[in-house]
């Protein structure tokens, strides 16, 4: 299978060019690196020394496309163009070509070549040296190092810098990257908690006038339907003052403007005393100290709040029993509620509430479980909920 040549680049076409006319004009002048009756002049004459020229100049054309090749090439033509009268272009063009083989060759290439350039140089220095004995003996070694050494050292320089630059790119991207994420993250989880927020505060109320506005249209007795409206009213304002409370929590607060608090376990009471008003038999068993942290207080209240909504809508007649205890260092939460006997739901819901009572557990690295249990007194739905409390935090 034949390799595909390389393709040049166009503006090493345009160097290689450059190059080969520049020779032409220096060779049309006669004007060489060495006069023609130097002992080292083996090819001597105007002619010889366009060879390695052209051949020089089509190095440079691939000085980026096949580096290794170009230097390789390039290194016989120099040692050819030694044994002509020689040409200036012809050497300032293989400096180019070594340098180029550093900064666009491999990994390996670009840490072998200045090694060797540097042994070659510290070898045209002493050898000479130690055979001729005079100080211009040691002329080669700087000839070598010029022609050779410098080039390579510069273009591991500029290459270091460049992979350098790259790294510092690429970290750059990643940790945009990454903070994209975290936004992205951070505005998901708000979302999220915007959504359990208004779900908690506001599905309570409106299941309860979902279910009383529901008995008013129903049942055709003036004193029942009063006081289906009286329950409606009043959850219908406790609706309203909760959404102002949400709203004042997302907008940010400025001048005199105080943000609403959060509810705590101390609301437990009024709580319990509205689903008595929306017509549930509740028993509330509170035995928690003072002190407990805030995002604890919160969540226990919004899941006590959510079993509430939930026993208002899916239980059956009887007792829903509410307790709270704190022991070992977490809150305990357990709210039962008859379960069956009832053909549906009083009033219709998403499946939102367990997830979000879930959620709220998981953040605080709780455990959640609901579901229906077997007692004595009869089939249950429970929901158990155990929260950590934070170290240091006292009753």
């Amino acid at each position: 299978m034949a390799v595909p040549l390389p393709r040049p680049r166009r503006f090493d076409l345009y160097v290689g060019v450059a190059g080969l006319l520049g020779g032409l004009l220096l060779w049309g002048i006669g004007l060489g690196v060495r006069p023609a009756g130097e002992p080292v002049v083996l090819w001597p004459g105007r002619w010889p020394l366009l060879v390695p020229l052209a051949v020089m100049a089509g190095c440079e054309t691939l000085r980026r496309a096949a580096p290794r090749t170009a230097l390789l090439t390039g290194t016989a033509a120099l040692v050819a163009d030694t044994l002509t009268q020689g040409s200036l272009i012809t050497v300032l063009m293989y400096t180019d070509v070594m340098y180029a083989a550093v900064l666009y060759g491999t990994p390996a290439s670009a840490r072998r070549v200045p090694r060797i350039a540097g042994l070659l140089t510290v070898a045209a220095t002493i050898v000479p040296f130690a055979v001729w004995r005079v100080p211009e003996a040691l002329l080669i070694g700087a000839a070598v190092g010029i022609v050779a050494f410098a080039p390579a050292s510069t273009g591991l320089i500029v290459r270091n810098h460049r992979e350098a630059a790259d790294a510092a790119r690429l970290r750059a991207e990643q940790t945009a990257l990454l903070a994209e994420m975290d936004r992205v993250q951070a505005v998901t989880a708000e979302r999220a908690r915007m959504a359990r927020e208004l779900h908690d505060m506001v599905a309570n109320h409106l299941s309860a006038i979902a279910i009383h506005s529901t008995a008013a249209l129903s049942l055709d007795e003036p004193e029942t339907t009063r006081q289906a409206l009286g329950v409606i009213r009043e959850n219908s304002v406790e609706g309203l003052a909760e959404m102002r409370r949400l709203i004042g929590l997302l907008r940010d607060s400025g001048g005199d403007t105080e943000p609403a608090a959060a509810p705590t376990l101390e609301g437990l009471g009024a709580l319990v005393d509205t689903a008595r008003a929306n017509g549930l038999d509740v028993a509330l068993v509170a035995e928690h100290g003072t002190g407990l942290p805030a995002p604890v207080e919160l969540a226990a209240y919004r899941i006590v709040q959510e079993s509430l909504t939930n026993a208002l809508k899916h239980a059956g007649p009887g007792r829903v029993q509410v307790a709270l205890r704190h022991r070992d260092g977490s809150l305990d939460i357990t709210v039962t509620s008859p379960y069956g006997d009832r053909d549906g739901p009083r009033a219709p819901g998403s499946g939102a509430g367990l997830i979000g009572m879930r959620e709220r557990a998981a953040l605080l690295d709780g455990s959640f479980a609901a579901g229906p249990e077997d007692t004595p007194g009869g089939r249950v739905w429970a929901v158990r909920t155990t929260l950590p409390l934070i170290e240091g935090v006292t009753e």
